[in-house]
């Protein structure tokens, strides 16, 4: 599976806050292991949205949470529903948060964008999803 510029080990990787793997997740195992649809998701999320914003900013992007096991959602204080378990989703940040934010409007292929705002109003990470099966809401707010 091409990726662009992005690694299937950063986009399918579950990791605890402090850096170690969930220890319930089922990248433990062998990568085949992802459930059923993860794979295809993340590739059309990376094909629709990341690697267009990647190559018109023209700079990394690091994919901070990807996929995620339901444990480790939950423990993050994900939504019950969350994308992440589906691959459907990626928080992601780089050196110019706010332009990136731009670009990913600009590009209008996305389900959710979420800017997630520090005290003083800049862009900690971007939220971005992108649903390969059913109609993309084009929802976009801001969260602290």
């Amino acid at each position: 599976m091409d990726m662009g510029h992005f690694k299937r080990e950063e986009m399918a990787r579950c990791f605890r806050e402090n850096g170690s793997r969930c220890r319930e997740c089922p990248l433990k195992q062998p990568a085949d292991k992802l459930p059923n649809g993860v794979e295809e998701n993340l590739s059309a999320l990376v094909e629709n949205v990341l690697e267009p914003a990647r190559e018109k900013l023209g700079m990394p992007i690091v994919v901070n949470s990807g996929y995620r096991c339901p444990l480790h959602n939950a423990r993050v204080g994900g939504v019950t529903n969350s994308q992440h378990m589906r691959g459907e989703a990626a928080d992601v940040s780089c050196e110019d948060n706010e332009r990136l934010a731009k670009i990913l409007e600009e590009n209008g292929r996305y389900d959710q964008l979420i800017r997630y705002k520090r005290p003083n109003g800049s862009i900690r990470f971007i939220h971005v999803s992108w649903k390969r099966n059913g109609v993309n809401r084009k929802q976009k707010f801001d969260k602290r």
